[in-house]
């Protein structure tokens, strides 16, 4: 054991931890130095959003940061700049669980998808995820989806090839877990109104809900993270403490299990408080300056 991990076991048993936000704050610190599996590529700087221009410079900028912290980098789709992060990332010695956005908009799933193969073809993509919670949104029926996925398999036979949305969806849907190389889930106590002190149990239900529909498969958690501020959902609040407490208890779980988990996120975008209220924007490690926020 490392003297590192060692300290790691060390935070962990110490007494007062579920009390303390100065202790899950070293914790964190020394978890992350550790390196995570992998992270939610966040592509947007302050006053962009999806469709503006994206830099090389920008993405390389945010790849620097990342790279002596994880293993692998989760991108969301494949148009309008994101097809320039695959390429950059395996410069960076990244890998890449690449994701082509669908939706509704017919004509630019075909892009997204012919992107997607392309950057694959290319030696850039090692985990294909062919849509993410387009279900969830109910953008496309279960069986265009399923379309898509086979579609992909055909065409890029030697790459495992998945589909992104809430661990629950595999479950009620058994076709969909079939059509799937890997199990891509995931799983948000927030989201569901999960006091803090229980978020960490019920993950590790979702996961294990995954598990299960997967019948053998490999199951990663795509997604799973807790925001730093913006109020409360239910019984679920946003605060630092709370932010704190679930990345270290959520990475500590996955360095001990072995699980393959992609945290959400890696920077603070605040563009999504459209979609999401005031959290959207406090999801990342590191806030929208690019400053570490622990």
């Amino acid at each position: 054991m490392s003297k590192r991990q060692e300290k790691l076991m060390s935070l962990v048993a110490a007494k007062g931890l579920t009390k303390s936000q100065d202790n899950y704050q070293e914790l964190a610190k020394e978890l992350l130095k550790d390196g995570m599996h992998g992270i939610c590529f966040s592509l947007f700087e302050e006053g962009q959003k999806p469709g503006d221009p994206i830099t090389e410079t920008q993405i390389r900028r945010r790849l620097e940061i990342l790279k002596p912290y994880t293993k692998w980098i989760r991108t969301f789709s494949c148009t309008e700049g994101n097809e320039l992060i695959p390429p950059l990332a395996k410069e960076y010695g990244i890998k890449t669980l690449v994701g082509a956005w669908l939706s509704d908009d017919l004509a630019m799933n075909d892009k997204e998808i012919e992107s997607l193969v392309n950057l694959t073809q290319q030696g850039y993509v090692d985990i294909a995820a062919v849509g993410n919670e387009v279900l969830y949104r109910k953008e496309l029926s279960e069986a265009e989806l399923l379309d898509y996925i086979n579609h992909v398999k055909q065409v890029i036979p030697g790459t495992p090839v998945g589909y992104v949305d809430a661990y629950y969806e595999f479950t009620e849907r058994p076709a969909l877990a079939q059509a799937c190389d890997v199990i891509l889930a995931n799983c948000y106590p927030y989201w569901e109104g999960c006091h803090v002190d229980y978020s960490f149990l019920y993950m590790k239900e979702m996961y294990q809900q995954a598990v299960k529909a997967a019948k053998g498969k490999k199951v990663i958690i795509t997604e799973t993270g807790w925001p730093s501020s913006g109020g409360a959902f239910e019984a679920s609040e946003a605060s630092m403490t709370n932010f704190l407490k679930y990345y270290a208890n959520a990475q500590q779980w996955a360095k001990n299990e072995e699980i393959e988990l992609f945290y959400f996120s890696s920077f603070d975008e605040s563009w999504k408080t459209g979609d999401e209220g005031d959290v959207g924007a406090y999801w990342g490690i590191w806030d929208k300056n690019e400053a570490l926020k622990f």
